[in-house]
């Protein structure tokens, strides 16, 4: 979907499409359920280490690496092969995201870059830039087109104004956005969907409306499987508006599944302290 136009601000004017409204008021019912659990008040703290360990297993399923999550709970090493080093990259963008709110309304490029880096964590002279013509790109899972590096250049531009500018969208969608636009350029050499689904997170927790990062998106997605995954992602690179609004419904549905999740949490600390 291109992000330039004569609109003056396009993603508000994706919160028209058909169904968008219902996914919006849906992810925010579902984020006021879990922010109003009793348990929130004395331990959010708690909910928001569980929901950041359980977002990074689900981010790291979609990427290939498929652990259950007491196992990736009781691992200190994630360097012995390809699995092992996918799930640790998971982890170490999960924490960075954090550090990186106050910087990406300002200059989401570089939060960009930050977050490859981490992800790759210094294993190529390739880390922490967009790639250049005829670099590989490894990213099993998404096997659209792949633009060529000029193209990359002006839609993450693009996309970057956009978000520096600011604007009347909600939330749900400029993450949607953000998120689809980075699978479809894959702009790095590989880590392109362990950065776009940080990058989502980076969207719903800067925007307020999930402000102490309790809705990991990543398990909803993760939940709905990857078939749907690359079905809603085919709509979005569509740029039909049933399209585009297909896969922001899809990341609706990966929101409310992340609260849900959290709210389960929530139950079983409630039972556990009764």
């Amino acid at each position: 979907m291109s992000t330039t136009g004569a609109h003056a601000d396009p993603l508000a004017a994706l919160g028209s499409l058909p169904g968008v409204a219902e996914s919006v008021e849906s992810v925010r019912k579902a984020v006021d359920r879990v922010y109003g659990h009793r348990i929130m008040r004395r331990r959010s703290n708690e909910i928001t280490s569980e929901a950041a360990l359980r977002g990074a297993r689900g981010s790291a399923a979609l990427s290939g690496a498929d652990w259950a999550l007491e196992e990736v709970r009781r691992r200190t090493d994630f360097s012995a092969g390809d699995e092992d080093r996918t799930v640790g990259a998971a982890l170490r963008l999960t924490a960075e995201a954090g550090q990186l709110l106050s910087i990406w309304r300002q200059s989401p490029l570089r939060v960009l870059a930050r977050l490859h880096l981490v992800a790759a964590a210094g294993k190529d002279d390739e880390i922490g830039r967009p790639r250049q013509d005829g670099e590989p790109v490894d990213e099993p899972l998404v096997e659209l087109t792949l633009p060529d590096a000029d193209e990359v250049a002006g839609r993450l531009e693009g996309l970057s104004e956009l978000i520096v500018a600011g604007g009347s969208a909600p939330a749900l969608v400029t993450a949607a956005v953000v998120h689809g636009e980075l699978l479809a350029l894959r702009p790095f050499t590989s880590h392109n969907g362990l950065v776009a689904r940080t990058a989502e997170r980076i969207v719903l927790v800067g925007s307020g409306l999930d402000p102490k990062s309790i809705c990991p998106a990543e398990v909803g997605h993760a939940e709905l499987g990857r078939a749907a995954y690359l079905t809603a992602l085919d709509g979005y690179v569509s740029g039909t508006p049933d399209g585009v609004a297909a896969w922001i419904a899809h990341c609706g549905k990966a929101v409310v599944l992340g609260a849900r999740e959290s709210t389960a949490v929530c139950e079983a600390l409630q039972r556990g302290a009764a």
